[in-house]
C-alpha cells in the first residue's frame, strides 16, 4: 500500500477510534517518520527567471548553452 493510503488510514483510526498516532501507525504498517513527514518543495522561481533572462538575451542558444 501507498504511504498516503496508510497515512489516511492511520488518521482515520485516530478519529473514529480515539487511538493514539504511535498505535495506529502500528495498525497500519506504518512508521511514525513516515507519519510525519512533509515533503520539502523546491522554489524553482529564482532559476526559472535567470534562465528566462538568458533566453532572452541570447535567442539563439540551445538548452545545454544556458546552464553553462
Amino acid at each position: 500500500m501507498p504511504t498516503k493510503a496508510r497515512k489516511t488510514w492511520a488518521q482515520q483510526l485516530q478519529q473514529n477510534h480515539s487511538v493514539t498516532i504511535v498505535m495506529s501507525c502500528a495498525i497500519v504498517g506504518l512508521s511514525r517518520c513516515a507519519y510525519y513527514y512533509q515533503p520539502k518543495l523546491q522554489d524553482d522561481s529564482v532559476i526559472i527567471s535567470v534562465l528566462n533572462a538568458i533566453t532572452d538575451q541570447h535567442l539563439r542558444w540551445g538548452f545545454p548553452k544556458c546552464f553553462s
